[in-house]
């Protein structure tokens, strides 16, 4: 969606009058490289969470160890699991989870980055800057710049469209209502966007 609204920003400021060929070529490689440079740092972004994420456990594990009673070690075991599972886990359930995690070796070194990490951050960097191609796409095989100003701005629109639904659909929302909220709310962050400078 982040790439998608980027890519809006962009052919939307393309007014008109200035979509002459040698403008949308530069706007054009300027969305490329935007939504690349913000495909990075998203990427960057996503390794530093997973970092936080891989320390935190450590975090917890040491403090359960370190807990001054057995009350306290099992409350920073119940505040490490979503909230439902633990409102209905009774003590003795949690003692016993206590006591296996207590067996497990101490973790080595710091927490380090695994493969599946940036695996998952060259996906993030990929989605966020492909994104942009199907937008792209009109501009390159049509010769009539308005024309392929109003494709491409039909393209982002129905791409924002199937985000939300697939948004909505995964998260147990009404997909039809979840992808025309996501079409408003993306037009809504143009909007923004360009009247801030964006």
């Amino acid at each position: 969606m982040f790439g998608l609204i980027m890519a809006l920003t962009f052919t939307c400021t393309l007014g008109v009058a200035t979509a002459d060929s040698i403008k949308v070529h530069t706007m054009l490689f300027a969305a490329l490289g935007c939504n690349l440079a913000w495909g990075i740092i998203d990427a960057g972004v996503y390794l530093l969470a997973r970092l936080n994420h891989q320390a935190r456990k450590h975090l917890t594990l040491r403090a359960m160890r370190e807990a001054p009673d057995l009350e306290t070690a099992q409350g920073i075991i119940a505040d490490a699991l979503p909230p439902v599972v633990a409102s209905v886990l009774p003590p003795e359930q949690l003692e016993l989870m206590r006591q296996k995690l207590h067996q497990l070796p101490e973790p080595s070194g710091r927490p380090r980055l695994a493969k599946r990490d940036w695996i998952g951050a060259l996906g993030l960097c990929l989605l966020s800057f492909l994104s942009t191609f199907p937008i792209v796409i009109p501009f390159i095989f049509m010769t009539d710049a308005r024309l392929a100003l109003r494709v491409s701005n039909a393209v982002a629109i129905v791409m924002l469209f199937f985000c939300g639904y697939a948004f909505g659909y995964r998260s147990g929302l009404r997909p039809w209502a979840t992808g025309l909220s996501m079409v408003a709310l993306g037009g809504a962050l143009v909007g923004v966007a360009i009247a801030l400078g964006g």
